[in-house]
């Protein structure tokens, strides 16, 4: 099973590829999508979507997990992560990918075993999970691996509690 996780951002968008091979857990890719504020926020989204799509393409995954939106004090801010995520499942659903969005606590207590970790936290868990001679150097990549992680150990329970309601 592989997995793309996005942390979404209109400056910002982060990715991480994770697959489940023997019983091990390994990181496949992670990175940042930059976009420039320079660019007006359509080709931003152009942009986001593109590299997005051809993350898919290249990897192939079952299935995409995002982080949800969080709802901070700053609106404007809000409304440009919502935009970003648009774009990235625009990509997912022009491939046929289904999507799950997990809210930050969710992928923490997931990864970390409590919703309050902190993102040092996250950080080493992540790198202990995946077995990375180094943690992620970018929060933005580490947040996406995360969700990755967070959907790869729900899946399982997931499909088996839909096939016990069927």
């Amino acid at each position: 099973m592989i997995v793309l996780g996005i942390d979404p951002g209109l400056a910002n968008t982060g990715y991480g590829v994770v697959t489940r091979r023997g019983g091990r857990l390994l990181a496949l890719d992670g990175g940042v999508i930059e976009t420039s504020s320079r660019l007006a926020p359509e080709r931003r989204l152009a942009d986001i979507h593109a590299a997005v799509s051809a993350l898919i393409e290249e990897h192939q995954p079952v299935a995409m997990a995002l982080e949800e939106l969080y709802f901070g004090a700053n609106a404007h801010s809000a409304f440009a992560v919502g935009q970003a995520r648009g774009a990235v499942m625009l990509a997912a659903g022009q491939h046929g990918l289904a999507c799950s969005g997990y809210t930050p606590q969710q992928v923490k207590g997931a990864v970390c075993g409590s919703g309050r970790a902190d993102k040092g936290q996250v950080a080493r868990m992540v790198g202990a999970l995946l077995g990375l001679a180094e943690e992620p150097r970018a929060d933005h990549a580490t947040d996406a691996l995360a969700v990755a992680l967070c959907h790869v150990n729900r899946a399982p329970l997931a499909s088996a509690l839909a096939e016990a309601v069927a």
